[in-house]
């Protein structure tokens, strides 16, 4: 049976970074601009369900539409890809779009502009869900700087909590990052919506601008690189996440297997994703691609989609994907010989903490591939940067009439402060923890009294 995905695209970032992923995933899928099947290899086809509904034309030919959703609050984004070569691909029923625009203000996405939508954005999204045969999830894409993407995004996902509270709701989140900036209200929009992914979502992958342009310009060597190349590598991770999802093949996995290996605490949801290999194209024929060089990429900071770095913080869990035809011997070797050489790195009260997948069908013009997502206690990095900048405004109450004049209380700034505190300990937290003698000691007297019990 498949078990099928509902993409949300919502925003700007998140309908550009989403029409990528799409171009991606008819690639790997063998299907044309329109939706129909032109590859040769059934594995291929075998899934294609998750992300696709299939619909019978006349003739033997088939069409497969995404099931997507694409949503702003202003009406160029939504034309824009309407006019694109994608334009014939998505059902037209499935572009909303308002008139006003959010204006970067998290309020109006969440309060004013969105809250009008968010009925017509759910009778879309429980239509795809009727036609579902086992409905696995929600896939979000959203930037967390802007106001849609944060205000709307964040609506959005308190809704399907409400409606779909059995489903899992996967976010790939764009943070602000320091040096590249677009509004100074970036602080306050993304602390107020991860106030919200904290409550509502089970999985976000935080993605930043920052860690995209050094890829591009260090690793790819592209000079001036345009919001088109940064969304490429993107897509590549959301491809290569869910690729155990659309392929058979060894180990597989689904969005729920994906959450409990890689979740140990509700809260502490966000992971840090990479990928390998990244290279320029022109030194292609000079690259070396071993198992364990995919593993050791993997895990160097050079490869990570977001800025921060993991040797600040321990690995609680992480999950590996690999694509191509790999022994799966040779890839649990690699990595748990990764774990023993960085054991330090990796928390010792999570025995076997990394999984691993493996996909024999490799991405589009590569012949392997790796894609890792880990909860490392790094990520308060993040969450710390923009809890400064917050701070730094709030105190002086900087713009907040613009939210308060869409109807938000001020207390809402402050318990986002609190809970994004509360994030930060928590994290911290587990960073320390570690397995005392004592811990076994007292492991050990309880499994003592629990025998004595039983007998």
């Amino acid at each position: 049976m498949t078990r099928e995905i509902i993409n949300v695209q919502v925003g700007q970032a998140g309908n550009q970074v989403g029409e990528s992923f799409w171009e991606i995933l008819l690639a790997e899928h063998g299907l044309d601009a329109e939706g129909f099947y032109k590859g040769n290899d059934p594995l291929q086809i075998a899934r294609v369900g998750v992300f696709f509904t299939e619909v019978e034309q006349s003739g033997s030919e088939k069409k497969y539409v995404p099931r997507s959703v694409q949503v702003d609050l202003e009406q160029g984004v939504c034309d824009r890809i309407r006019a694109s070569k994608m334009g014939a691909l998505f059902r037209p029923d499935t572009f909303v779009n308002g008139d006003s625009g959010a204006g970067n203000n998290w309020a109006k996405g969440f309060y004013t502009e969105g809250a009008e939508l968010v009925e017509s954005i759910l009778d879309i999204v429980r239509r795809q869900s009727e036609a579902c045969d086992s409905l696995q999830g929600f896939q979000m894409i959203h930037s967390l700087g802007g106001g849609t993407g944060s205000g709307l995004g964040s609506l959005l996902l308190s809704k399907f909590r409400e409606e779909f509270p059995d489903r899992m709701l996967s976010t790939f989140s764009i943070l602000p990052s320091p040096k590249v900036s677009e509004t100074v209200v970036e602080p306050y929009n993304a602390l107020l919506s991860i106030h919200q992914l904290v409550e509502n979502s089970d999985l976000t992958m935080c993605i930043d601008n920052e860690a995209l342009y050094d890829i591009t310009v260090r690793t790819l060597h592209t000079k001036n690189p345009e919001f088109s190349d940064l969304n490429v590598l993107v897509s590549q991770v959301m491809c290569g996440v869910s690729t155990s999802l659309r392929f058979p093949g060894q180990l597989n996995g689904d969005l729920r297997k994906l959450g409990l290996n890689l979740i140990p605490f509700p809260r502490l949801h966000f992971l840090m994703p990479s990928y390998a290999p990244f290279y320029d194209p022109k030194a292609r024929a000079f690259m070396r691609l071993t198992v364990p060089d995919l593993t050791s990429a993997l895990f160097d900071r050079r490869n990570l989609l977001v800025a921060c770095d993991p040797k600040f913080g321990r690995y609680l869990t992480a999950a590996t994907i690999f694509r191509g035809k790999l022994s799966s011997r040779e890839v649990e070797y690699s990595v748990l010989e990764l774990q023993r050489k960085n054991s330090s790195q990796f928390v010792e009260w999570i025995p076997d903490n990394v999984s691993v997948s493996l996909c024999s069908v490799p991405p589009v013009g590569q012949q392997q591939s790796a894609t890792c997502l880990a909860n490392s206690t790094a990520v308060q990095e993040l969450f710390k940067r923009t809890l400064s900048q917050f701070a730094a405004m709030y105190k002086r109450h900087a713009f907040l009439h613009w939210y308060t004049g869409e109807g938000m209380d001020e207390m809402e700034f402050s318990e986002a402060e609190s809970n994004t505190h509360d994030l930060i300990a928590e994290y911290q937290q587990y960073q320390e923890a570690t397995l005392e003698a004592e811990d076994n000691e007292e492991f050990e007297e309880g499994l003592e009294y629990a025998e004595e019990e039983a007998a």
